[in-house]
């Protein structure tokens, strides 16, 4: 069993109701953040309607029976009823979700709660620093292979650290949050190609006038080099100096 030792400064804000969060409704999805809080032993708080927060961590994820256990930190329990949980996902995410439980727990384990995987989640990303949009008609974009197919996907904007490709809605069920993209190819702009690995950390669903349904695919470029940052941080000061 990890550590379930949490003190309340360690708490997680709520996100705010109107907040650019997007939502998460795919079980593999949801299952592969409870995996990932799980394994991170991060710090889950637990907002019970008109109580004060809970500190916890989830200590197992059972993917057989949709179901994980909430370690509780301290001897004290909610009321039965509605509540939010809230965690830092990844160190540049918070994702948040709700649940209706009675705490029943073992008699042997009475702060180890078993609840189920939620049917949605919001999630809400903090970019350390602003993306600057590629500029229409330049060549920007994407390439990588996965699971024996290529994909290519137009780059929607990007950072020093980061890159938001977009992607169709069959192109985007082929991907998931967490999962890493190795050896892709960014063309940014027409003298500058660069290969990185990448991690998918936001699918946000959105619509065009043109294309019809898309899928914003946000990512974050996984062990980048001093020389790879500075490549980045020529192509954002190129764009700049252009507008």
């Amino acid at each position: 069993m990890r550590n379930a030792a949490r003190s309340l400064p360690d708490a997680i804000e709520r996100i705010p109701a109107l907040a650019e969060a997007h939502e998460m409704r795919d079980p593999a999805e949801i299952a592969h953040a409870l995996d990932q809080l799980a394994q991170t032993a991060s710090a889950v708080t637990v907002y019970p309607q008109g109580e004060d927060p809970l500190m916890a961590t989830i200590a197992d994820v059972d993917h057989a029976s949709h179901a994980f256990v909430l370690a509780l930190a301290g001897h004290i329990m909610a009321a039965p009823g509605r509540v939010v949980l809230v965690a830092a996902l990844g160190g540049s995410a918070r994702i948040q979700f709700e649940l209706e439980t009675t705490w029943a727990a073992p008699a042997d384990a009475p702060h180890r709660v078993p609840l189920p995987f939620p049917t949605a989640c919001r999630v809400l990303n903090r970019r350390a620093e602003p993306r600057l949009d590629t500029p229409v008609g330049g060549n920007y974009g994407a390439r990588f292979a996965l699971y024996g197919k290529v994909f290519e996907l137009p780059l929607h904007d990007f950072s020093g650290t980061g890159v938001g490709l977009r992607a169709t809605p069959e192109q985007a069920a082929e991907l998931a949050v967490g999962r890493k993209l190795e050896g892709v190819q960014l063309d940014l702009g027409a003298s500058l190609r660069v290969t990185a690995d990448l991690e998918i950390r936001l699918l946000r669903p959105f619509r065009t006038f043109l294309l019809g349904p898309q899928v914003q695919v946000g990512c974050r470029i996984s062990n980048i080099t001093m020389q790879m940052r500075q490549s980045l941080d020529q192509a954002v000061a190129g764009i700049r100096r252009r507008k």
